[in-house]
């Protein structure tokens, strides 16, 4: 680890950038309950005086970092202008849910289910935690209402739907880390392109010509 001084306000978008990739790393690499500021501070190869400085604690900082994976995701949708509602749901649909023999992401899982488990007592993981389901809810409904005025879905309720997305995936996703059913994800995700893709596009004639099993969306971290 380097030695330096605490950076000046000038230059925080670049040290907040490294240190939230860091902390990424540092979820994965040591899980949530064990994770340091120090183990941050050597993944990103800086000080803790600078994580400090900059968010004080290991709660803000993760606070922080929750808010970061949410603006990462809605980079990785904008980045798709110009796709199809389709191919944005199934690329939602892979980087919310952990792949079978994806080490990386399945601790990353891991350590976001064993934060999660600290909302109901930690207010500030909790009102950042709403705020992050908020906006990726909002996100599905806004990607299914737009396929809804442009004629490729057929007309129904954008933000049910967004709940029952959502919900699969979080129950898949949590069956994979808790209790292990590694298959769930995929399944779910095959599921919702059978039983919700192709019938938002029924009306339309459609029968999942866009990546029918949606393997070809995905956007890298």
């Amino acid at each position: 680890m380097t030695s330096e001084s605490v950076p000046t306000d000038d230059n925080l978008p670049e040290a907040h950038q490294s240190i939230m990739r860091a902390t990424y790393r540092a979820l994965c690499n040591h899980g949530f309950a064990e994770m340091t500021m120090q183990d941050i501070a050597d993944e990103a190869d800086k000080s803790t005086a600078v994580l400090h400085y900059h968010y004080d604690t290991k709660e803000n900082l993760l606070v922080e970092f929750l808010a970061y994976m949410l603006t990462r995701l809605d980079e990785q949708i904008a980045e798709m202008e110009g796709a199809s509602a389709t191919e944005r749901l199934q690329c939602l649909f892979r980087r919310l849910s952990p792949d079978e023999g994806d080490a990386d992401r399945e601790q990353f899982y891991r350590a976001l289910l064993e934060l999660r488990a600290q909302a109901p007592y930690r207010e500030a993981y909790r009102e950042q935690l709403r705020a992050n389901k908020a906006s990726i809810q909002q996100m599905v409904a806004d990607i299914v209402r737009n396929g809804i005025e442009t004629g490729e879905f057929r007309p129904v309720d954008p933000e049910q739907t967004a709940r029952l997305v959502l919900a699969a995936l979080d129950g898949a996703r949590g069956a994979a880390i808790a209790l292990g059913d590694e298959e769930d994800p995929r399944a779910v995700r095959e599921g919702l392109n059978e039983f919700v893709l192709d019938s938002l596009r029924r009306e339309n004639g459609e029968n999942g010509e866009n990546g029918e099993n949606g393997d070809d969306a995905e956007v890298e971290e």
